[in-house]
């Protein structure tokens, strides 16, 4: 019974902390998000492609073949 009071009570501070968290509409979470993309898309390396192919992480890796 004691482990069931314990646990109901950290689900109560859970639900505490989560009230208290300061909240924003959707609308202006996207604006941030789309904002956040626009001034950063410079650096994707997905949408402006690798300087090289010694820094793309995604290149196919060069096999060994032994004779």
């Amino acid at each position: 019974m004691a482990s069931n009071l314990q646990q109901q009570r950290a689900i109560v501070d859970q639900l505490r902390r989560e009230a208290s968290m300061q909240r924003i509409m959707v609308s202006q979470a996207c604006l941030d998000i789309v904002k956040y993309v626009t001034e950063h898309e410079q650096e994707d390396c997905l949408l402006v492609g690798f300087s090289s192919q010694k820094v793309n992480p995604f290149r196919e890796k060069s096999s060994c073949t032994v004779l």
